[in-house]
């Protein structure tokens, strides 16, 4: 069995530790919080878009 997260495309822990540990070297612990919340913001509106696109399909059908 191995050490990896399925949603993540294959990565280990290591390299999600690694990632994170970079991306605090790089942005500093200030601003993460920041970056985060506008990746959620980001996301949720892509998920927005995507049921409108299918609720519209539903309708066309």
């Amino acid at each position: 069995m191995t050490n990896t997260l399925l949603f993540i495309g294959g990565l280990g822990a290591t390299e999600i530790m690694l990632i994170a540990g970079v991306l605090l070297l790089l942005f500093g612990g200030k601003k993460i919080p920041e970056l985060m919340k506008g990746l959620g913001k980001g996301i949720n509106e892509f998920k927005k878009g995507k049921e409108g696109i299918e609720d519209e399909l539903k309708n066309i059908k």
